[in-house]
């Protein structure tokens, strides 16, 4: 055999741009999953399939005795009983679809991630230093589904509704999954990070955009409990500063996971604290001599005022669909601008110094 016929080695170069836009695709497909995932919740769709079948589940039946014993087992848990009793076939066909979809497009997605990812082991193509990230991402992903079956299962049996605990979790480990992704294919566009000795502007944007993941998760529980349709004005909570029935008679640390009132309050006046901080720390890499920076600051700052205004637009019409799934893609938007402007700050992007006239 010739060295030419053999597979490519791995080199010390950290980049590769086909690896970048397989990325790209795979956050794209992330994104659409948040959103299709939010859509099935709103929808009260996604304890319609009772079952977890990884592979036999890609088919969706495909007679009317396969619609009938789907409906049937949807009969045997507590939403159908308590809330949607005498559904008929074509409501829960409506449900079932959107449950279904959600599934389908993260089966569509492990191919995605998994088939170019035995490509490009095999061909030798990925950055030897990556190949550790790029494998956790793999098992992420995988982990990610197994919390989805188990927040579906939370609400199978004496629940109307899924834990918004497992709710959060679910939520919180897709844009984990997310934002590794984003950080992964911008090194192998641009290569390894270069100012990661911990800049104080990269530890606050780092730290802006972990606050963006806290108030996704505070936002998880608003979902989760439906406290979005309750107290529907602002800026107070009718015309309080702190709702009365705060704590709902629990205990404090119980309260702030599981009262409806505490969520809402929690992730509102959170978002005060985000807006304040982000247009703070947006004001000053604006003020940075860096173009990069400047552009990230002015992208992060517009960004950040959107979903803001959004939240209190879904929160005063009591979060119809439509400005729901606004909301949540405006999450979407800023927690990838943050991680883009952490990024950026990571790379100490600094602007080329003019050159002198002698």
């Amino acid at each position: 055999m010739t060295a030419h016929a053999l597979p490519k080695p791995f080199t010390a170069a950290d980049t590769h741009r086909g690896m970048f836009w397989w990325l790209v695709v795979v956050a794209l497909f992330v994104c659409s999953m948040i959103v299709v995932g939010g859509a099935t919740r709103l929808t009260d769709s996604g304890l319609s399939i009772t079952e977890w079948q990884p592979i036999t589940g890609a088919l969706p039946p495909l007679t009317e005795a396969g619609w009938e014993a789907e409906l049937e087992k949807y009969r045997q848990i507590p939403e159908y009983q308590e809330q949607n009793r005498g559904m008929s076939m074509a409501e829960f066909q409506f449900i079932y679809w959107w449950e279904w979809g959600h599934r389908q497009l993260g089966r569509t997605l492990g191919l995605v991630y998994f088939a170019p990812f035995v490509f490009f082991l095999a061909t030798r193509q990925a950055p030897r230093r990556l190949l550790p990230r790029l494998w956790v991402l793999f098992g992420l992903g995988g982990l990610q589904g197994a919390i989805g079956w188990w927040m579906v299962s939370s609400g199978l049996v004496d629940r109307l509704d899924v834990s918004q605990y497992r709710l959060a979790t679910h939520l919180s480990m897709a844009f984990i999954i997310l934002g590794l992704t984003l950080w992964t294919a911008l090194e192998l566009r641009y290569g390894q990070a270069k100012a990661l000795t911990r800049s104080r502007l990269f530890r606050w944007a780092w730290i802006f955009w972990a606050a963006v993941l806290v108030q996704i998760a505070l936002g998880a529980f608003v979902a989760g409990l439906d406290a979005g349709r309750i107290f529907n004005t602002w800026p107070g909570f009718q015309g309080q500063l702190i709702p009365d029935d705060y704590l709902s008679g629990m205990p404090f640390w119980q309260a702030i996971f599981e009262s409806r009132p505490a969520v809402q309050f929690q992730h509102r006046w959170f978002a005060y604290i985000l807006l304040a901080g982000g247009l703070w720390l947006c004001w000053t890499v604006i003020k940075s001599p860096a173009p990069e920076l400047k552009r990230m600051g002015q992208v992060v700052a517009v960004a950040l005022i959107v979903q803001v205004v959004l939240g209190i637009v879904t929160l005063i019409y009591v979060a119809p669909l439509s400005l729901s799934l606004m909301h949540q893609a405006g999450a979407i938007i800023l927690f990838l601008a943050s991680g883009g402007l952490a990024w950026t700050a990571a790379r100490g992007a600094l602007p080329v110094e003019p050159e002198t006239t002698r």
